[in-house]
């Protein structure tokens, strides 16, 4: 351990703490708990690797009253995937009775909402859990630099809210709403390695595969239709 701890002398402190804390719920890949672990052991590519280490995780998508998502750039002390940009929030349910609840998806929920609060400063308020809409699920491997990486079953959260924002600098670098179009410039920056512009790999595969249309639902107020929890895609960057 002496080795990994010099590795990790870097490590912003508030990181490194809530590495060796919090504790991961580990799934099979039909979401099945089977057991948990660290977050600092979830991520390593190493453990990954080699234990086909697979955690549950959600990704949430607000949208304002104009019908405009919600973005937010990870904070350069994040050890995973720094100052890239990504949907509003995503983490993960810890393994405690709260976040671990299966029925509707509340677990989840109650993570999320945990988790707004946490890095956004929304109060738990202007995200009741029972307005998150759980649209459907991912499965996804990707390394981050080499150390680092995520295999993430991954539930997506939708949420309609005008909501009260006060960013943490531990977790957010920089937030901003995006119509349409600018998420396409956005994304046109990022492929074009244009002004430093980076999206998280999870961000890209939900953008790639699902988010328009979803966003079509959103605007019409008939996302019901296309919520499908039943399904785990497996996807790859």
């Amino acid at each position: 351990m002496a080795a990994a701890a010099g590795d990790d002398a870097g490590m912003d402190a508030v990181q490194r703490r809530l590495m060796f804390e919090d504790e991961c719920i580990l799934v099979d890949e039909q979401d099945n708990v089977v057991g948990h672990e660290s977050k600092y052991n979830c991520h390593l590519m190493e453990k990954i690797e080699s234990e086909n280490l697979l955690h549950r995780a959600f990704s949430v998508f607000l949208f304002n009253s104009k019908y405009e998502l919600l973005l937010q750039q990870r904070s350069a002390t994040k050890v995973t995937f720094p100052l890239v940009w990504t949907n509003t929030c995503c983490s993960h349910p810890l393994y405690r009775e709260s976040e671990l609840i299966q029925e509707n998806y509340l677990g989840v929920r109650n993570a999320a909402q945990r988790k707004l609060l946490d890095e956004l400063g929304i109060p738990a308020e202007d995200a009741p859990v029972d307005q998150f809409t759980p649209v459907g699920r991912m499965l996804y491997k990707a390394p981050s630099d080499g150390k680092w990486g995520e295999h993430e079953l991954d539930s997506i959260l939708i949420i309609v809210r005008d909501v009260k924002l006060q960013p943490n600098p531990d977790e957010v670098a920089d937030v901003k709403y995006v119509n349409r179009e600018q998420l396409k410039e956005l994304i046109q920056k990022a492929d074009a390695g244009k002004d430093g512009v980076k999206l998280s790999p999870w961000f890209r595969l939900i953008v790639d595969n699902f988010l328009m249309r979803w966003w079509d639902h959103v605007e019409k107020g008939t996302l019901t239709e296309v919520v499908d929890m039943e399904t785990i895609h497996k996807l790859k960057e």
